[in-house]
């Protein structure tokens, strides 16, 4: 339900892990005509389709399988999981780290350096830190959107993918919604359809989750016919809903791609012992997949590097 597509052309960081990690990938299915809708209550109506460029990829499995095959090189002992970080405090030469398990039980860690993966607003408003943030970078950690976070996305999986058996791709556009852009996601084994909401966040939050995926299905079946009304599996992820992505600011946001912030203090009991790795940090990708990578990359680089040594 995460990121779905990597550009081996414009992102070739991303097709050198996946490569390294020899993980197999497919292209985007995009073979067959196209459905748009304007109405819900006129007729859609199918065109020629056309290929992307640069063309999209696919991991097989989908991204989780990246996240496991990097988690296979982790000692089990080095990954504390069902832990949220509240707290992060100045002690001599170390960073103390409050945490709170799933269990409701405080953890404590002490640490040498720390990395942020994950969106800065969430750090900006959901962390607290003695002695405090320089206020320039707070401000500008609590104002960088997160670019999923008002976003949402349906899937609906199938016995098969009947719709290229009537010579569709599965790639359809909407001005009726709820769905805006849908496109194919089948694998091996089934057929699934999946498209993002254009229902804005606050909207969303009205409706019960099971009318939302039934008025998803009822798209489904105007765009690709009467099987699409009959999903052996149905999902519904809506990340302005997700506490770990999202906050009341980011309810509101347009959803594009932040201009990223500084990612570490320059000056103060911070520097050099705090940095942003996330992908909204990234120069390049802020955002994407390829950002998350590229942040990671660099604050990694800039804690081992000598000007961020105690």
């Amino acid at each position: 339900m995460g990121a779905t597509w990597f550009w081996p052309d414009m992102q070739p960081e991303v097709l050198a892990l996946v490569t390294q990690l020899g993980l197999p990938v497919d292209a985007q299915f995009e073979a067959g005509h196209w459905t748009f809708e304007r109405r819900a209550d006129l007729p859609a109506v199918q065109a020629a389709g056309y290929a992307s460029s640069p063309p999209a990829m696919r991991l097989r499995g989908g991204m989780m399988a990246l996240i496991d095959a990097l988690v296979e090189e982790i000692p089990l002992s080095s990954q504390r999981l069902g832990h949220r970080v509240t707290a992060l405090s100045r002690h001599d030469d170390r960073v103390h780290i409050q945490a709170i398990q799933t269990s409701g039980e405080r953890v404590d860690v002490d640490v040498g350096k720390v990395l942020l993966a994950l969106p800065p607003r969430l750090v900006a408003e959901q962390m607290a830190f003695s002695p405090p943030l320089p206020p320039a970078l707070q401000r500008a950690w609590q104002q960088c959107a997160t670019w999923m976070a008002p976003h949402a996305k349906y899937v609906a999986v199938y016995p098969t993918p009947f719709w290229r058996d009537h010579g569709l791709s599965g790639a359809a556009r909407s001005a009726a919604g709820p769905m805006v852009e849908i496109h194919d996601a089948s694998a091996s084994q089934h057929g699934a359809l999946f498209g993002f909401l254009g229902v804005p966040a606050i909207w969303r939050a009205t409706v019960e989750r099971a009318d939302m995926m039934r008025r998803c299905r009822e798209q489904l079946r105007r765009l690709f016919g009467a099987q699409a009304s009959h999903p052996v599996a149905e999902f519904l992820q809506d990340w302005a809903q997700d506490p770990h992505t999202a906050t009341e600011a980011d309810r509101t946001s347009s959803g594009g791609h932040p201009r990223s912030p500084r990612a570490e203090p320059d000056s103060g009991a911070w520097a050099g012992r705090l940095f942003g790795a996330g992908s909204e940090w990234s120069r390049t990708s802020p955002g994407y997949l390829a950002g998350a990578m590229d942040a990671a990359s660099t604050a990694v680089e800039a804690l081992l590097s000598h000007r961020l040594d105690p």
